[in-house]
């Protein structure tokens, strides 16, 4: 009998794809959850909790997948944790460490696991901050950004969204909310710094507001989606300089809308062939077609998300599964890829887990 009930309690732990996801502190949420994904129906468990911590608004992995670093947006801390990915459990590296600026909102582990760099949203500094071998935080290296855009109440002052390193590593990609702008910086690894590249950034729409970055499978094409404007930018990348040049925008939206939405997440399928982005208020992720030549984008569909506010999601590592953080419906919902068209169907398949903000597959 306690051989048989070792065996579930095995199973129970490991059976389908682990997930952490982060959420907001302020009402009854603890910190980091734990959820696992069942690759047959797209079933989520009983999200568990698998660390507490402040806020943890965005979550990274090392590539070896040994450390998971998370920003703590409400008190301007990164944290580092240890991982046991068998029983879905985290423990902490030390204490939190300052994160270089104010309201820190989305961070990247660069591919040596040297440096980690951390977007600091309210203070418009990008933190470059050494990883010890042991996988602690050193002290950050900041670099503040300067000046405004056209907006009169949120464009008044620098807000650094997210970065991005490129697919060689060489360069990292700053999405800047409140300039307008996407800036390319040289990475130095070793050294955890950041020097400005040349030229040092590309300018988006004025009012557009750019939030989070993705890069296509070829390298040679990325894409940006703007917060408020609701459209995806297509741009051409030159890996040698860090460049980026602008190609087209399309909106996220439907044509008819007339409501009030703001952009969110935006992410890459793994094949390449399609590229999704989510929309806040329209509460739907639109889905894109990727023209393998050009990199050029053609909307497939916009699907309504299974809930409110689709702050973040991620795709599974095999392409055949979206999880999507519904914030203000306190869940998530679990949506099936179709590998030829790249349409997503509901599942119908939903977990509870207070204020979900950000989704991160563990392979």
């Amino acid at each position: 009998m306690r051989l048989l009930l070792f065996i579930v309690m095995t199973l129970s732990a490991t059976a389908g794809q682990l997930l952490f996801i982060g959420t907001y502190t302020r009402t009854t949420s603890k910190g980091i959850y734990a959820v696992r994904l069942d690759e047959a129906t797209g079933a989520l468990s009983t999200p568990v909790l698998a660390a507490a911590t402040p806020s943890p608004s965005f979550l990274a992995f090392t590539p070896d997948r040994k450390a998971l670093y998370a920003v703590s947006e409400s008190n301007a801390m990164a944290a580092a944790f240890g991982t046991d990915l068998t029983h879905g459990t985290l423990h902490p590296l030390q204490p939190p460490q300052p994160s270089g600026g104010a309201a820190p909102c989305h961070l990247v582990v660069d591919a040596t696991s040297r440096t980690l760099l951390v977007a600091n949203y309210h203070t418009g500094i990008v933190a470059a901050i050494p990883l010890l071998a042991d996988g602690t935080l050193g002290p950050p290296h900041a670099i503040q950004h300067t000046g405004h855009s056209v907006d009169p109440s949120r464009q008044t002052s620098p807000h650094v969204h997210s970065v991005t390193l490129s697919p060689d590593n060489r360069f990292a990609l700053v999405c800047d909310l409140g300039l307008d702008r996407i800036f390319t910086y040289r990475l130095d690894a070793a050294k955890a710094t950041l020097t400005p590249s040349e030229p040092p950034f590309v300018a988006t729409p004025p009012g557009a507001g750019p939030r989070h970055f993705a890069f296509g499978t070829d390298g040679r094409h990325a894409y940006a989606i703007t917060e408020m404007g609701s459209t995806v930018l297509a741009f051409d990348y030159d890996p040698v300089t860090g460049a980026l040049a602008m190609r087209q925008m399309l909106s996220t939206l439907p044509a008819d809308f007339k409501g009030v939405s703001s952009g969110a997440e935006i992410r890459l399928h793994p094949s390449g062939r399609y590229l999704y982005a989510s929309n806040r208020g329209h509460d739907s992720i639109a889905g894109f077609a990727v023209d393998p030549a050009t990199g050029r984008l053609s909307l497939i569909a916009i699907t309504p998300c299974g809930g409110k506010t689709p702050r973040n999601f991620s795709l599974s590592p095999d392409g055949g599964w979206l999880v999507c953080a519904n914030q203000n419906s306190n869940s998530l919902s679990v949506f099936r890829v179709d590998a030829t068209t790249g349409r997503l169907t509901p599942t119908g398949h939903t977990a509870e887990v207070p204020l979900p903000v950000c989704v991160l597959f563990a392979r």
